[in-house]
């Protein structure tokens, strides 16, 4: 998320002139709370988890500590220690806030005020935990950081079981309620699975606050920035890009005459600028990630370092230099590695395996237009000199839009080209090197294809959703679309189909699985309880279209679940949205058949001569899930 953060403002200084750091953001924006208060904070740090979206409207926090607490109350450890309902009853006037006291012969009455008033009674972080051990129950600092360091770490069983009869005995003893002696362990050992400090807490909310700024302020740079620093997050491209367009950002297509590398915004028609979308979204396609190239030249710097260390320890601190090897040209020393990390042949050249891998094919079409304008897909291929393979993959991608053409021409023509045979640099200048073959125009691509094709090459679609072409399918077989799932009534029995973004299976949650669906009109929250999950874990577990049968569930706070009861892989529906892809010159396969067919390798089909590559429309229909366990 720092990496997103210094990029959003980079972002907004080239394009809007406002140059910020974490320091100058203004702080305690009403507006900023609003929107958290609504639970929308999909790609906000640390809270855009379902549970933490679930939480953000209970909780309603108005400030920054408020946004301490959310950060800290979503964890095994409150969860397990029960800390989560009496401190939301608390806060929200239902529960008396309570703070009791010991003996007064013991103690001040007040005590535990002073450790427990900024989170209403209840203990929340590894600080109280100790303070309440050394305040209540007299432990000294050595015992308290005993039982500080007997709270586990993450996925770590803790052993803090050995201080339960000293702590209890203790409280009790000096005039405590045996009960609540009882529950302030209990609460406490909730750490032992997992729990935050304060000041940790306090750091995320920093970049909880900053982050929900930037989504709020500059949904444009904060899409933009999102979209550059993937892989993160719980959501995928397409989600990121879907809530972009929801808040009012235009978002364009890739296309070789103006997008880059990276995604990059441009002069939009609204408030916002418009998100271009970049070349590094094209499954396959090279380009440099400088960020990647600056960590491997300081991994570089300092595996040369130690190289030199170890030698002048061995030598007793007397190497010579010159036998550690040639330097680079920039004076150091040369470790025998390329930059890239590749190792050196005999004459201290890169031993280039693949010497396409080694070229920026986003950095060469960059550097031809500015040479000049692209004209056709031929003076394109010419210009810049890519392979075929890279010509293909933005063919597929639909990346020539500028040039006139679809994705199935440019597919077409690109097809029609030598494979990876430089075209002649002379007669390329009186005529063209491919003669036209007056065939008659190709049909247009549907576009239910064109949006499967999209999701099977960049991962999203500006065109559609794949559940919009199921929906009249769906609608016949009485299945709501996912947005409608929170304005059914309460208890009522309904069917809901999506595409699965998330399925998170927490160790705190006791086996439940919470799943994540998708359709053209928006998401809904599905809670798979564990005897369901034993029954249907195939389908949960690897299902990319499910249709889920069960019963709705909401909260005062108007958070809705949908609680499974059948669930039903209803994933080979998507195949049919690729028929050009699959089915015209292969029967669309079913059952164990369809996996085969998804894994082909497209070499073997004598009908397609110039594909190269493994295209990855034979290898899904759509990206994968983010699963988390």
């Amino acid at each position: 998320m720092l990496t997103c953060i210094r990029k959003c403002f980079d972002l907004i200084a080239e394009h809007k002139g406002e140059r910020w750091v974490l320091a100058s953001v203004p702080q305690d924006d009403p507006k900023v709370y609003d929107m958290l208060c609504d639970g929308k904070s999909l790609g906000v740090f640390q809270v855009e988890s379902r549970a933490q979206m679930n939480m953000l409207p209970r909780l309603k926090p108005r400030t920054f500590y408020d946004l301490v607490i959310e950060v800290a109350i979503v964890r095994p450890g409150p969860i397990q220690g029960d800390m989560v309902h009496p401190y939301l009853r608390r806060r929200n006037g239902q529960e008396e806030v309570r703070y009791p006291s010991p003996s007064p012969e013991h103690g001040p009455a007040d005590e535990l005020y002073k450790v427990l008033h900024k989170t209403k009674g209840v203990p929340l972080f590894q600080e109280q935990a100790m303070r309440i051990a050394i305040e209540a129950a007299k432990f000294t600092s050595e015992e308290a950081n005993g039982l500080r360091r007997s709270m586990a770490t993450f996925r770590n069983v803790g052993t803090i079981g050995k201080y339960e009869d000293k702590l209890i005995g203790n409280m009790v003893a000096r005039g405590y309620d045996a009960d609540f002696a009882r529950s302030c362990f209990d609460q406490i050992k909730g750490f032992g699975s997992y729990g935050f400090p304060e000041s940790h807490a306090a750091s995320f909310a920093q970049l909880v606050y900053i982050s929900s700024w930037l989504k709020h302020y500059h949904p444009d740079a904060f899409c933009c920035g999102l979209l550059n620093s993937q892989p993160m997050g719980f959501y995928a491209p397409a989600q990121i890009v879907g809530d972009a367009r929801k808040n009012g950002v235009e978002v364009r297509d890739i296309d070789v005459s103006y997008s880059f590398a990276q995604n990059t915004l441009e002069q939009g028609r609204d408030k916002y600028c418009a998100v271009r979308l970049g070349f590094r979204q094209i499954d396959g396609f090279h380009w440099l990630d400088e960020d990647e190239e600056r960590l491997k030249r300081s991994q570089l710097s300092f595996r040369g370092a130690r190289l030199v260390r170890r030698s002048s320890e061995s030598e007793g601190g007397n190497a010579n230099p010159e036998s550690m090897g040639p330097r680079t040209p920039g004076g150091g020393m040369d470790s025998g590695l390329a930059p890239s990390g590749a190792p050196r042949n005999d004459e201290g050249e890169v031993a280039q395996n693949n010497t396409e891998r080694a070229q920026d094919w986003a950095d060469r079409i960059v550097a031809a237009r500015n040479r000049r304008p692209f004209t056709s897909l031929e003076d394109f291929a010419r210009d810049t000199g890519l392979p075929k393979r890279a010509l293909i993959l933005l063919a597929d991608a639909d990346a020539f839009r500028s040039l006139g053409l679809d994705r199935r021409e440019a597919l077409w023509q690109v097809r029609r080209l030598p494979d990876d045979v430089p075209l002649p640099l002379f007669e390329a200048a009186t005529a063209r090197e491919q003669p036209d073959e007056h065939a008659q125009p190709l049909p247009v691509m549907p576009r239910a294809e064109q949006v499967v094709a999209d999701y099977q090459t960049i991962r999203l679609s500006l065109k559609g959703h794949p559940m919009e072409f199921l929906r009249e399918m769906f609608s016949r077989e009485r299945v709501i679309a996912c947005k409608d799932v929170s304005h059914e009534n309460e208890r009522r029995r309904v069917r809901c189909a999506g595409v699965v973004l998330v399925r998170q299976r927490p160790g705190s949650a006791s086996g439940v699985v919470f799943m994540t669906l998708e359709d053209e009109t928006g998401i809904a929250n599905v809670v798979v309880w564990p005897k369901i999950m034993e029954q249907y874990r195939k389908e949960v577990m690897g299902a990319r279209l499910i249709l889920v049968e069960g019963y709705i569930q909401s909260s005062p706070e108007k958070v809705t679940h949908l609680i499974a009861q059948r669930m039903i892989d209803r994933s080979h529906d998507l195949i049919g949205l690729a028929n050009d892809a699959l089915s015209r010159k292969h029967p669309v396969p079913s059952g164990a058949d369809l996996i085969e067919s998804l894994n082909d390798d497209p070499r073997a089909h004598a009908d397609t001569p110039a594909q190269k590559i493994r295209h990855p429309r034979n290898v899904r229909i759509l990206p994968p899930s983010r699963d988390f366990h």
